[in-house]
């Protein structure tokens, strides 16, 4: 089956198109309904008559974009219609939703004339925060934008100019850089003169590249004065004619230091290539043929050539995606009358400076495990990283607040935490633990020291001020391995097989002596990272330990409980897991450790994840769980929840809600809970879950993850002497640095 035939059938799949209209408060009683619609709906209207910006406040507008086309010139299509080109307008606000969760009315507009097109636009002012101009031929692109954006108090964005330039341009400020040339000498070769071209061109020249420097060609030649006096440019391209001789593109691609192609493909040769300065940038961006291919420029010269496409098949991908959805959110959010000239550029230096940090697994993972690292290769973020919207768009507000465009002032750290809830309920839950990690950083052992991800996140946990880590390892390898990632920080690095730790010998000798270890065994086990992390952790000279990413739970977990133990007064650690969904989170114990726990393994397992949860500023109500409610079933399975549960609500020590034995559903559905166990001390749904056993609980975080489409972060490892934890052998960095972050606030509430 062809790609067409995919595309047809994925479209034509019930309901038909992408999109749909979804409700966002209740609608499931008479009240509900009244409140939405009559008689209720006359409270806002009133509120938004006597004052238009409490529209904001009340109604979707302010996260609201129409995308707006008559079909004019469609990528790749031509002008083939409004009706022709709904397909893509609708996919235009799936990118929106999924990249910048801003909803979308897509709006198609049978207008080939300019005025009746504004006039149509601008009357739909009151409906929506923002316009993205999208498929509209030139030149009455450009009339069209500046018409609208002289009448709306909203922002216009025709993102086939500008999204090419922006992304581009933060191609350029790294392709710059990287070649060692400045922005003020490049000699710039543009082919094609449409709206893309002259937007680009017009946006170098505002990121620093001298418009005398810049050479434009269309399908006539170069644009000269000789052509424009001859009436043969538009008003638009005109300001980009030369004063140079006729010729054609081999001519003016000689010499010039970059090549920008919004053309067609296959229009430039390797001879052209040759031809051009010293390692040559080369943004080849027509689609779904290059200008040139990827492979043939390379191939052309032994310097470095810097390239990029429009595809995504090959390294730096140009895809606007990288730019309207986080342009718009963060103008919507300052609630900006205009996207200005300011608000672009700090778009573009915000993607040219998130390209040069360390690249998350998901990213990584999403293209193949490809070696993404800054470097020719690499000069402006994966469109599918989810840092961009964190990076991007908090710049682009504060750049509409600094230019006086805003309506909506914004603290900036405030928001950027704002906006990385919008990534995922783990994220705003993980912001509270690493804001008080960041308040107090502590020393970290990490005991697997030579892991590339272990390196990668010491050096985010030493950037962002969250732990101050302690590499466990060889030094040299440490090293090597830090500067083959492109790491710029040097890394506290101790090495247990070089330097003199007798003191460690003696610790761990005295600590397992009667435990079958004589001293040479001791001082052979200092030699394992995961013995020495502890007894530095044992001994004070480290606040807290991770290990566990190269060794299976068990064999990492047994030196933890050997060295450190458990606390005083505790008998049983714990496995807990933060599981997130949409609007709801949720501590899974034991997931980990304990495998056929009784009454009172269970009530200690329970308090340890209700202290877990209290760590997130989440009030713990616990259930017990298993396979029967309140004594529906009586056996010695169901009656060790029931007991446990039992000890707790009698323990004068415990002063949090805690209930069972329950079903799952029972502890988790408030209709159930209260509607049919209204004796039950839970007054609201249980976000401390307690499982019956180890498999129960493996099983039951693994399903919600998977199939349920939570969010873990875990496990952490409750009830230790000391604060440890033990990574699972598959965790990405982030989740090295979110179990960390954990590890310190304990370290600082240990003091």
């Amino acid at each position: 089956m062809s790609l067409e035939d995919d595309s047809l059938e994925y479209h034509a799949e019930r309901p038909p198109g992408k999109l749909e209209i979804r409700t966002t408060k209740p609608t499931n009683t008479q009240r509900e309904l009244s409140l939405a619609y009559s008689p209720g709906v006359a409270g806002p209207c009133r509120a938004i008559d006597k004052d238009p910006d409490e529209a904001y406040r009340y109604t979707v507008k302010g996260n609201l974009v129409g995308v707006v086309s008559n079909g004019s010139a469609v990528l790749g299509l031509g002008d083939i219609g409004p009706q022709a080109s709904k397909p893509v307008m609708e996919g235009k606000g799936v990118l929106f939703k999924r990249f910048a969760d801003i909803d979308v009315f897509d709006v198609e507009l049978d207008h080939d004339d300019p005025d009746d097109f504004v006039d149509s636009v601008a009357g739909m002012e009151p409906t929506f925060g923002g316009i993205n101009l999208e498929d509209i031929k030139a030149p009455e692109c450009f009339v069209i934008e500046e018409r609208l954006r002289e009448r709306m108090d909203v922002p216009v964005f025709h993102d086939d100019q500008h999204g090419t330039a922006i992304i581009s341009g933060a191609a350029l400020l790294n392709a710059t850089e990287i070649a060692g040339k400045d922005l003020e000498d490049l000699e710039v070769t543009f082919a094609g003169a449409g709206a893309a071209a002259v937007a680009t061109a017009k946006f170098y020249a505002s990121l620093g590249v001298q418009k005398e420097n810049i050479t434009m060609v269309d399908i006539d030649g170069i644009l000269t004065t000789e052509r424009a006096e001859a009436g043969d440019l538009n008003a638009y391209n005109r300001e980009f004619a030369a004063d140079v001789p006729e010729g054609g593109l081999e001519q003016a691609i000689d010499g010039a230091d970059v090549f920008v192609g919004l053309a067609a493909g296959d229009i430039v040769s390797q001879d052209m290539v040759r031809s051009m300065a010293d390692d040559p940038i080369i943004f080849a961006m027509a689609n779904p043929t290059p200008e040139i291919g990827y492979e043939e420029a390379k191939a052309a010269r032994d310097d470095t050539v810097i390239m990029a496409t429009g595809r995504s098949d090959y390294p730096n991908q140009v895809n606007n995606v990288l730019g309207f959805p986080f342009i718009f959110r963060g103008a919507l959010d300052v609630r900006a009358t205009e996207i200005n000239e300011a608000m672009k550029v700090a778009a573009a230096e915000a993607l040219a400076d998130l390209a040069k940090e360390d690249v998350p697994d998901a990213v990584r993972k999403a293209y193949g495990d490809q070696p993404l690292q800054f470097g020719p290769e690499y000069i402006i973020p994966k469109p599918m990283d989810p840092r961009v919207l964190f990076e991007l768009a908090p710049a682009v507000a504060q750049a509409a607040i600094d230019t006086g465009v805003a309506r909506v002032d914004l603290d900036i750290d405030t928001y950027v935490e704002e906006l990385e809830a919008r990534l995922g309920k783990s994220r705003e839950m993980m912001r509270v633990v690493l804001n008080k990690a960041q308040s107090d950083p502590k020393r970290l052992a990490l005991a697997e020291g030579h892991n590339e991800k272990i390196i990668r996140a010491a050096y985010q946990l030493r950037e962002q001020g969250i732990a101050e880590p302690v590499l466990i390892g060889n030094r040299d390898e440490i090293e090597r391995t830090a500067a083959d990632l492109g790491l710029e920080f040097d890394p506290e690095v101790v090495d247990p097989e070089t330097g003199d730790y007798e003191e460690y010998v003696d610790a761990l000798y005295q600590r397992r002596k009667r435990k079958g270890i004589t001293r040479t065994e001791a001082a052979e086990f200092i030699e394992d990272s995961n013995y020495f992390a502890s007894v530095m952790v044992d001994q004070g000279d480290a606040d807290a330990m991770l290990t566990g990413l190269t060794h299976h739970y068990p064999s990492a977990l047994r030196p933890l409980l050997q060295v450190i133990g458990t606390a005083e007064d505790v008998d049983y650690a714990a496995g807990v897991y933060m599981l997130t969904f949409k609007n709801r989170v949720v501590f899974l114990a034991d997931a980990t450790v304990n495998q056929d726990p009784d009454a009172e393994t269970l009530a200690e397992v329970t308090q340890h994840a209700a202290e877990i949860a209290r760590r997130f500023d989440v009030e713990p109500r616990a259930a017990l769980l298993s396979y029967s409610d309140f004594g529906s079933v009586d056996n010695e399975g169901t009656r060790k929840p029931r007991r446990a549960a039992e000890m707790l609500r009698d323990d004068p020590a415990v002063d949090f809600p805690v209930d069972g034995e329950m079903q799952a559903d029972t502890a988790v559905v408030e209709e159930t809970l209260q509607g049919t166990y209204e004796f039950a001390d839970l007054d609201d749904p249980a976000n401390v879950l307690v499982l019956p056993n180890l498999e129960a609980g493996n099983i039951t975080y693994k399903l919600l993850q998977r199939l349920g489409g939570a969010e873990a972060v875990g496990p952490m490892l409750a009830g230790m002497a000391e604060p440890v934890h033990v990574l699972q052998r598959d965790d990405e960095v982030k989740d090295i640095v979110n179990l960390a972050a954990v590890a310190t606030v304990e370290a600082q509430r240990s003091e």
